[in-house]
């Protein structure tokens, strides 16, 4: 029987940590070349350090895209993020370009029509997940949705000039207490942010304090000496200047903070061919639209892939003891409702857009839906059609 009285943690980066970085830029390179074709492939990993951006990888466009437009794609984001330290600058830093072409024995497994192939395989095998729960009005773990909003606030007055204390690095962490499986408060909160020199730990903890205490449910603030900001003290030396980034390390900050199972693949810096991302993503639309569609309260489900092979090789759901309808008759009505071949995925979600730097900080789910075919997975269009399920 499972526990319904609990302590729960889940943290969040900001778009400043050295990784997000990294992530950010990978994404940023996604964009461009899906911007120049739809169709295009790319593989990008991104290293950053003391003022140096390296950047590695296979693509494959049918656009021309000089080194000059990646180059400035990828300082674009490291300028939107707010480098412009001594240690590590948008403009200033190193940058080395090593993408290359796209292996032709990959491509002969991907796309339609070629080698022995007749539609679109999945880019590689392995499994993903994904994850809905009621316990937010976003369908998503409590713990990590707040980790994420105190980070995003914090980066929106560190933007605006409201707080120009702030330096783009931050981590942030929310530990929650669940009573009968529902969060009710928090017991601590742990918040390290990049600051300017000359402030003290003290100066800094008074700046961060009305924002955590905005993002938290009225009454749910943790005792005062739970509460951390800065635990070590000073954090003036920050980003890839204090710690070297790598893409794809921050894969359980981008799902679910650790209270969904991860299939191990990072998402950033992938075209939605990769069935890493594009998957993860159909498989938190259709369990966000189960939980909305009041088919359970909690939900998981996993897809696996073979390389080259269309079709998923299988579909599991779990709906953790909250369900009012059989498991086994969820996954077969899914499957018949849901294309989850790559192609299906990538046509029902739009996924073949420049949509995605946007994803690189703060979660790739629990987020608003763009006009522009952003965060489509996180739409609740299947609602009517899983109601008729029961």
């Amino acid at each position: 029987m499972s526990r319904t009285s609990y302590i729960f943690t889940s943290e969040s980066v900001s778009e400043g940590h050295p990784d997000k970085v990294c992530d950010r830029v990978s994404d940023a390179i996604v964009d461009l070349f899906l911007s120049k074709d739809p169709e295009a492939r790319v593989a990008c990993e991104t290293l950053t350090t003391t003022n140096q951006i390296v950047l590695a990888g296979e693509v494959r466009c049918a656009g021309a895209i000089s080194d000059d437009e990646i180059e400035a794609a990828a300082r674009n984001a490291v300028r939107d993020i707010g480098y412009e330290q001594a240690g590590f600058h948008w403009e200033k830093s190193a940058l080395q370009n090593f993408l290359h072409e796209q292996s032709t024995d990959i491509a002969a497994g991907v796309d339609a029509g070629t080698g022995t192939f007749t539609e679109e395989g999945a880019g590689d095998q392995g499994i993903m997940f994904g994850y809905a729960t009621d316990e937010t009005p976003e369908l998503m773990p409590a713990p990590i949705q707040f980790s994420h909003e105190i980070l995003k606030r914090m980066a929106a007055v560190r933007k605006s000039g409201d707080r120009p204390e702030f330096e783009p690095d931050a981590k942030s962490q929310v530990t929650l207490r669940y009573e009968n499986g529902v969060p009710v408060g928090a017991t601590s909160v742990v918040v390290s942010t990049q600051h300017k020199d000359g402030y003290s730990p003290a100066d800094i903890r008074e700046l961060v304090r009305p924002i955590v205490a905005d993002v938290l449910p009225e009454g749910w603030f943790p005792p005062e000496e739970e509460f951390y900001v800065n635990p070590t003290g000073n954090f003036v030396i920050g980003g890839p200047d204090g710690d070297a980034g790598l893409t794809g390390r921050k894969i359980i900050v981008d799902t679910y903070g650790g209270a969904a199972p991860h299939g191990g693949g990072a998402f950033s810096g992938k075209d939605p061919t990769k069935v890493d991302r594009s998957a993860a993503y159909a498989c938190r639309w259709l369990a966000k639209n189960v939980v909305a569609a009041g088919l359970s309260k909690k939900c998981t489900i996993q897809v696996s892939y073979a390389i080259g092979v269309a079709k998923p090789l299988s579909l599991y759901v779990d709906l953790h003891g909250t369900g009012n309808i059989a498991e086994a008759t969820l996954e077969d009505a899914l499957m018949q409702i849901a294309d989850l071949s790559p192609r299906g995925i990538r046509t029902r979600l739009q996924l073949n857009r420049p949509i995605y730097a946007r994803t690189a900080a703060y979660g790739h789910f629990g987020r608003t839906p763009d006009n522009d075919g952003g965060f489509s997975w996180e739409k609740t269009d299947l609602v009517d059609e899983l109601k008729s399920l029961i």
